[in-house]
């Protein structure tokens, strides 16, 4: 199982500001939306807030809507719009989740409920902080 770092992902109350802080300031490069097919929300699932990507070339800045009710809405407990997370990708989902229960570590598995080609989950380390791993799927 390998797990390489992925994104960073901010929420904020203003998605265009921020996107334009890290592509205007930083000099961050715009990721265009359409390389993130997004699954179709509705009002029992998923998220339809507002999202915009940037990067510098090896790794991805993710700027999401923040919004509070997503956990809620999608029956999971783990809410990875609330204040942001980071983001590890993997070859072997599986086998990181069986390390997960082996360790006690409760998680929320969001299936592919935000990004139709990403089977995303996320849980908490020590303090708190949201991590996401996710597996590239069909």
């Amino acid at each position: 199982m390998k797990l390489e770092f992925h994104h960073i992902n901010f929420v904020s109350k203003n998605v265009d500001a921020m996107h334009d802080f890290y592509t205007q300031v930083l000099g961050m490069d715009d990721i265009p939306q359409d390389n993130f097919p997004r699954t179709e929300a509705d009002e029992d699932s998923g998220f339809d807030g507002k999202i915009k990507f940037a990067t510098e070339g090896s790794m991805q800045m993710h700027l999401a809507e923040q919004d509070f009710t997503v956990a809620f809405k999608n029956g999971r407990v783990i809410n990875p719009v609330d204040r942001g997370h980071i983001a590890f990708r993997t070859d072997d989902l599986a086998a990181f989740l069986a390390l997960l229960d082996a360790r006690g570590i409760p998680y929320s598995d969001y299936g592919t409920t935000f990004a139709k080609e990403w089977h995303q989950v996320f849980f908490q380390d020590p303090e708190g902080n949201v991590i996401e791993v996710h597996q590239q799927v069909g």
